[in-house]
């Protein structure tokens, strides 16, 4: 069904405003509402400290992902099975000390990746709490790797923002059709991570996810959650189109009137190449290079500080912002 809504979306000689209103009745988010908070959000981090420092950071250490699900651009990714060097990620950790330790920051250990598929996981996030006081870990795994095992060593990890569960699918079935991965296995995981969090021996803000389908099945799978994860919170994600790799497109028919938060991120893939941000998934508007470059000096380029300077509309911003319709807070 969304995706019969999605063509007739695209179809171009509708007008735009029957094309949002048709999104609006069909689809389960408010296009307003999140346009505004999306607005609001970078105007927080341009007057709380993030101008010149990154309030984010994706490290994608190794370009490796056990599922392959049909809304991300993984399958096809021409960086697949790149490991990025221990020095390397060394340098980065290093660059990032630079940021004020009065000013915390989130580090993300992936990008189009699994985190829990790295060996070298919990040597970088011990690391990271070593010489990154101010850094909040924040973790976006598909759960079917969280073992017992990795589950223990958790446990070691401090400062954890939250752990978010892409699960996206109540039904095995659909689940296994979409993810490539098999969903009693997951859910083996999912479970181990909240009994484990019913017992107190985790003390972190567990989140169970999905990118939206329709208004009925995305209803069906948070009553599911709260039913079976009842310690868990729940939420839907709008579905994106990772700056156009995506064959099915976005899922709104503009751009929104509004800057982006993204603009104060730095998303660093395994080759040490800065994408434009977590939507360019292939690094296709590339920033910079950590291997020559530090991670300050690209973030605060004269046209990049511009943006988070003056938080245009991504409607006037330069390519590809232009023409990205991306709408997560």
């Amino acid at each position: 069904m969304l995706r019969a809504v999605i063509r007739q979306m695209f179809h171009r000689p509708r007008r735009r405003e029957a094309l949002v209103d048709e999104w609006a009745r069909v689809g389960p988010f408010e296009i307003e509402r999140l346009t505004r908070g999306i607005g609001r959000k970078a105007e927080k981090l341009r007057s709380h400290g993030y101008l010149r420092y990154p309030a984010m950071v994706h490290l994608e250490t190794i370009a490796v992902c056990n599922a392959a699900c049909e809304f991300c651009p993984y399958p096809k990714l021409e960086r697949k099975g790149t490991r990025m060097p221990d020095a390397l990620i060394e340098k980065v950790i290093g660059d990032l000390s630079a940021i004020p330790r009065e000013l915390p920051f989130r580090l993300a250990p992936y990008k189009v990746s699994e985190p829990f598929v790295e060996a070298r996981l919990f040597d970088i996030l011990r690391m990271a709490n070593e010489r990154l006081p101010n850094a909040r870990i924040a973790l976006i795994t598909n759960g079917s790797a969280l073992t017992e095992k990795k589950l223990t060593a958790l446990k070691g990890v401090h400062n954890i923002s939250y752990l978010a569960v892409s699960l996206n699918y109540d039904d095995p079935q659909e689940y296994e059709s979409v993810m490539g991965i098999p969903f009693a296995r997951t859910v083996r995981c999912v479970d181990l991570l909240h009994e484990a969090l019913a017992a107190g021996e985790l003390r972190i803000e567990v989140r169970i996810m999905r990118v939206s389908g329709d208004r009925e099945s995305d209803a069906r799978f948070e009553e599911w959650v709260r039913r079976r994860y009842p310690r868990f919170l729940v939420g839907v994600n709008p579905r994106n189109d990772w700056l156009g790799e995506m064959p099915d497109g976005a899922v709104y028919p503009v751009v929104p009137d509004a800057p982006c938060h993204r603009w104060f991120d730095l998303s660093i893939t395994a080759t040490g190449k800065v994408a434009m941000c977590c939507m360019d998934g292939e690094a296709r508007y590339p920033k910079g290079d950590v291997n020559t470059q530090h991670v300050l000096d690209i973030y605060n380029q004269p046209h990049l500080l511009a943006l988070r300077e003056s938080l245009i509309s991504r409607r006037v911003a330069p390519a590809p912002c232009s023409g990205c319709t991306y709408l997560v807070g």
